[in-house]
């Protein structure tokens, strides 16, 4: 059994890239950093970031290119690429990327909440930028295979006795 499965939690190092395939689907590229934190030996604490190159396609790239910023916090979920190429000297370069295959972005505004996507799902639901500070503001979430899933109007009521502590 082979498991490949990446989630990376940051903060995006620059504004989406977007093109479009040759097929016509859309394509992001971005950077995202994250921190570790440790003491080393000496006892001082220590910050340590690593960079992540993330690539989105089709609805999810179009959903990017909208929401993401530098800066902002985005949860992604996908799967690990190395690609290689051969530039014009014959040097062989090597990329690793991350796929995406779903993607949550952070809290935006005050009251803002999230947004969580998957890829090659329609998301019509999605708030508009204007909309995602709004304090009644419905966050779909988009299974992968399961249309019925955008249906977030029928919520049931939970009672705090239900609930196991």
């Amino acid at each position: 059994m082979n498991l490949n499965r990446v989630f990376i939690l940051g903060n995006l190092t620059r504004d989406p890239e977007n093109r479009t395939l040759p097929s016509g689907q859309p394509v992001a590229n971005f950077g995202i950093a994250t921190n570790r934190f440790f003491t080393d030996k000496n006892g001082t604490k220590q910050k340590q970031a690593e960079f992540h190159n993330i690539v989105t396609f089709g609805r999810l790239a179009e959903i990017a290119s909208q929401y993401l910023q530098k800066g902002g916090l985005v949860l992604i979920e996908g799967r690990l690429q190395t690609r290689n190429w051969e530039d014009q000297n014959g040097v062989k370069h090597y990329r690793t990327e991350i796929i995406a295959e779903r993607m949550q972005l952070g809290p935006r505004g005050l009251k803002g909440g999230s947004i969580l996507a998957q890829d090659g799902e329609s998301q019509d639901n999605l708030p508009s930028k204007n909309n995602l500070s709004s304090p009644k503001e419905d966050i779909p979430i988009i299974e992968e295979g399961n249309p019925a899933s955008n249906d977030h109007n029928s919520e049931k009521e939970i009672d705090v006795k239900d609930i196991p502590f």
